[in-house]
């Protein structure tokens, strides 16, 4: 039913034909690397984490990893991430298809700084087999991102496009 919504989202949008549901998971990061063809930073990975009051999305690009220090510091909490039924729970979409888009509550989503490298990037769309490519332009408009954080650490500056 998530992809269904994400497509229908897109749909309202103008963009549902971008959708690509691929015959192989891309459930992680890996997976959806290999599914799209491409470097595994350019998969856009969306993440739950529990805020001072309620969840947050962050997405971020898929070689990095979350900076604790960096992530308490604009969130005022320990980066704690949410149980996959919390998660479905928050977002309408089962870990492995987590995206910002068409969602089933009204969570922030901020995009890390990480995704500023690339041209394009791909997040999931629902289902563990989905993606869309987008510009991280069109990433902001289309997730309705509050705004630009840096709470991620291990990423390459020098992977861009």
């Amino acid at each position: 039913m998530s992809l269904q919504a994400v497509q229908a989202y897109f749909k309202e949008r103008g963009r549902e034909q971008d959708i690509v549901v691929h015959e192989q998971s891309t459930a992680s990061v890996q997976e959806a690397a290999d599914a799209v063809g491409v470097h595994p930073a350019r998969i856009a990975k969306t993440l739950c984490f529990q805020g001072q009051e309620s969840p947050v999305l962050v997405v971020a690009a898929g070689d990095t990893k979350v900076d604790n220090a960096k992530f308490k510091q604009i969130f005022g909490v320990k980066a704690k991430m949410l149980d996959p039924d919390k998660v479905l729970q928050v977002t309408g979409h089962a870990v492995g298809g987590v995206c910002p888009f068409a969602l089933a509550t009204d969570v922030p989503v901020y995009l890390d700084a990480s995704l500023q490298r690339f041209t394009t990037v791909h997040p999931a769309c629902g289902s563990s087999n989905s993606s869309i490519e987008l510009t991280v332009e069109e990433l902001q408009e289309f997730a309705r991102a509050v705004k630009l954080v840096d709470v991620c650490k291990g990423w390459d500056p020098e992977l861009a496009e």
